[in-house]
């Protein structure tokens, strides 16, 4: 009743009551808002809670960590809840089997979002249910969960799992989204008799521990992605083959057999105490296990029933930092690790980080997900390795539709992005644009972009970056080719018209997206702005969208002059680096 009220409270927000029309919408506002930590446009945007909402009241992709969220929520302020929303939650996961017939009778919100669904099916992104309420659910509702649970860890065709967030785990999951930095998580857990081995080997302590099952999905973090802040990877969903195997493992009559088939955890923390059996954490973090706690998490009402069933775990008394990620690296060497989670510490990355922090020593270069800038750093100078990744794509490939996809960033593209040497002053060149960009991504909207782009934070501003390249390109007749960075920004500053051109490009974007969907909706089709942006024919669309703004400049007292302004020598063009 505490999350109830203090909701309730919350809600009769401006924003709430003046973008939704009853308290179950936002209800669902708020949980984006505050747990999924979506901005104002992309809550109002992922909300597709109404009539002919086919059980879906809300849809959030996250392509980070290729996964999307499909929530449904129950506001009420009783104590308990039975099995019907449940039930809904059952109903959405069959109808998404059938996309085409679910698309055809969904209201005009989540239609669009059916279409970013299949898309993102087809680049293998794992598919979570979540489901919210206020109330904890009854045991029959509880009894059905183990059940439906065991339904989508079984099927082979839609590879999903179903969260139950109700009182308890909301009111924690609110708490730690609180947090500005990742939490220090604390773990206490009563070891059996028997079966566990303390010692220490190169002055380090260290516990193995035989811990069943069940135990195993109590340590905190598993949900949210906190345990796991030092590992190389987050969890890559249920249609992984080494996850389909230990889920089926669970499920199976040789379930007490886990132990031997599987590798086991690592986990590390800041200080280790073993008292009369009950071993104390503090600074805990899993660097090897990610994958399979969030799985066993998944079947975890099948998990409950089990006994005698027990993993491995190794626990490191390590405060070390560099030692613990080490350890992180070297421990998942034993099964396959995506090149892009190691990028870190590649040769050619560690090299622009030296040449940038050399070049600007007020400076920092991010390399490792996670790590901070020192506080005395100056922020306009601090770069991170995946920012940069997406403005080479977008800006040297004139490929913003794939900056969204940081798989084909660090895997497919990675040689052709990070193959040279790269001048640190185009580095913090596009780092300059793309902050005049994100100042329109702001709820004052001053670029006055259109709804679908304030809520495509994740996406647009990269296109945006893009159509600041043609800018300059189309009028020095080099549009086959693409300019330094570096050059473009200068110009623009001397010239006093930065922020001019970066509203030009916005308004350029904003033309493309709209003509696209007018098209789209004329000729009787369903218009899905996440999808157009990810697409090449975008690209033409911003292009035309500049050659014409270009155009009408003589048209306007000074447009003459900025054109000219916007000229910069051909011999600053190079032919754009190949991304597909």
């Amino acid at each position: 009743m505490e999350m109830y009220e203090k909701i309730r409270q919350e809600i009769e927000q401006a924003y709430y009551q003046q973008n939704f029309s009853n308290d179950g919408q936002r209800f669902i506002a708020w949980y984006l808002r505050n747990v999924h930590l979506r901005d104002q446009n992309q809550a109002k945007y992922d909300t597709t809670d109404g009539k002919d909402d086919k059980q879906i009241d809300a849809v959030v992709i996250d392509d980070d960590n290729s996964i999307v969220y499909i929530v449904q929520g129950k506001f009420i302020g009783a104590d308990k809840v039975d099995a019907e929303p449940l039930r809904e939650v059952l109903s959405s996961w069959l109808q998404l089997k059938d996309p085409v017939k679910l698309q055809e009778g969904a209201n005009e919100r989540l239609k669009p979002r059916l279409g970013e669904i299949s898309t993102a099916l087809d680049e293998d992104y794992t598919i979570v249910f979540e489901l919210i309420t206020t109330a904890n659910l009854t045991g029959a509702a509880m009894a059905d969960l183990k059940v439906f649970q065991e339904q989508l860890a079984k099927d082979e065709d839609l590879y999903a799992s179903l969260h139950l967030i109700d009182n308890e785990e909301l009111k924690r999951r609110y708490d730690v989204a609180l947090e500005h930095e990742i939490p220090r998580i604390s773990h206490s857990i009563t070891l059996e008799k028997g079966k566990y081995l303390s010692c220490e080997i190169a002055e380090t302590h260290m516990v193995l521990a035989a811990i069943p099952l069940k135990d195993c999905i109590k340590f905190p973090g598993i949900k949210d992605g906190s345990l796991f802040r030092k590992n190389v990877r987050q969890f890559m969903g249920l249609s992984n083959r080494v996850n389909k195997e230990i889920k089926s493992t669970i499920y199976s009559g040789k379930c007490k057999d886990f132990f031997f088939y599987h590798n086991g955890i690592t986990a590390i923390c800041d200080k280790m105490e073993l008292n009369d059996s009950v071993l104390t954490l503090r600074g805990l973090c899993v660097v090897n296990g990610c994958q399979s706690l969030n799985t066993l998490l998944a079947c975890s009402e099948k998990i409950k029933e089990l006994e005698g069933t027990y993993m491995l775990f190794r626990f490191y008394e390590i405060p070390q930092r560099d030692r613990t990620d080490k350890i992180s690296i070297s421990t998942n060497l034993q099964s396959a690790v995506k090149p892009r989670d190691l990028r870190s510490n590649d040769k050619r990355v560690l090299n622009l980080k030296r040449l940038f922090e050399q070049r600007y020593p007020n400076g920092y270069f991010v390399t490792k997900r996670g790590e901070e800038s020192p506080p005395d750093k100056d922020k306009k100078y601090v770069v991170d390795l995946v920012s940069l990744g997406k403005w080479l794509i977008s800006w040297h490939s004139q490929r913003p539709n794939i900056a969204y996809s940081e798989t084909k960033i660090f895997d497919k593209y990675f040689e052709q992005l990070f193959r040279r040497e790269y001048e640190p002053e185009n580095i913090q060149a596009l780092n300059f644009w793309m902050q005049e960009i994100m100042n329109g991504w702001i709820p004052a909207n001053p670029f006055g972009l259109n709804e679908s782009l304030l809520a495509m934070k994740a996406y647009a501003p990269y296109h945006v970056l893009y159509a600041i390249s043609q800018f300059s390109a189309i009028p020095s007749n080099q549009s086959d080719r693409v300019p330094y960075p570096k050059v473009t920004y200068q110009r623009a500053k001397e010239k006093n018209i930065v922020e001019q051109i970066v509203k030009m490009a916005a308004s350029c974007v904003n033309v493309a997206i709209e003509t696209a969907a007018n098209e789209q909706i004329s000729s009787g089709r369903i218009f899905s702005p996440q999808n157009w942006i990810k697409t090449k024919t975008c690209l033409s669309g911003i292009k035309t969208a500049v050659t014409t703004q270009l155009m009408m400049l003589h048209t306007f007292p000074g447009g003459k002059e900025l054109r000219e302004n916007l000229i910069v020598p051909k011999e600053v063009f190079e032919y754009r680096w190949e991304a597909d």
